[in-house]
């Protein structure tokens, strides 16, 4: 094998690994509206797809399916003083977790929502931003990152349940590479509201892009070796 051909191969090997291996490693958290309206805060990320709860339970299948190892993901309406309190503004139907045990509705500790595809967005109203909410993301079994109330810009975290400030839309955007196919959503307190999840697919890098690539490594390689032949 020629000394071209060793280093065009070196090359390629060298890209898929860097491919393969170089997603980010982090995801993205701002926040978007506090204004609600009777239904709720909504994204305003372009292109996303939103599970509002308004059907009165949480899907189990489709795209998006929601479960928890506790028990049924728990919807509700209103606020029950000790139990759930809404979004601020929100007269809709919403998902409340709280931990199990703790005999309130939504006593499953946490909420997994599994997608059928790799995101690169979720976003969330999130009611009354508490320190014991938090939100983990995976890609496959692979722990991304976790959030807690404490990282939400702006917020106080105390679960001010009438403050704009601590009522607010969530977004969580992955880094240029990283995905995710799974969200979990948990409390250690009473309670954890969200409204109006919405997500996005991540978009496919054009084959043609990968391959232009590996191309042009390769004849960066002939080039390279064409003029060390010239100097010797």
């Amino acid at each position: 094998m020629s000394t071209l051909q060793k280093l065009s191969l070196a090359l390629v090997g060298t890209a898929v690994v860097f491919m393969s291996a170089n997603p980010a490693n982090a995801i993205t958290l701002t926040t978007g509206g506090t204004t609600p309206t009777p239904a709720g805060i909504f994204s305003t990320v372009p292109g996303v797809n939103t599970v509002t709860f308004e059907s009165g339970s949480a899907p189990t299948s489709g795209f998006a399916k929601y479960s928890s190892a506790s028990g049924t993901p728990t919807v509700v309406q209103g606020s029950v003083g000790g139990q759930y309190a809404a979004p601020f503004g929100d007269e809709s139907n919403y998902l409340t977790i709280s931990p199990i045990g703790s005999n309130v509705a939504g006593s499953t500790g946490s909420v997994t929502i599994n997608f059928a595809q790799a995101l690169d967005y979720f976003g969330l109203h999130w009611g009354s931003v508490d320190t014991y909410n938090s939100i983990a993301f995976f890609n496959g079994s692979t722990l991304l990152n976790t959030f807690t109330g404490s990282q939400v810009p702006g917020t106080t975290a105390s679960g001010n349940q009438t403050s704009p400030q601590d009522n607010v839309f969530v977004n969580f955007l992955a880094d240029p590479g990283q995905t995710f196919d799974k969200v979990v959503l948990s409390s250690s307190g009473i309670a954890f509201e969200t409204d109006n999840h919405s997500y996005r697919l991540a978009s496919v890098p054009e084959p043609t892009a990968t391959l232009g690539l590996l191309a042009f490594g390769v004849m960066s390689a002939g080039s390279f070796v064409k003029r060390k032949s010239k100097l010797v």
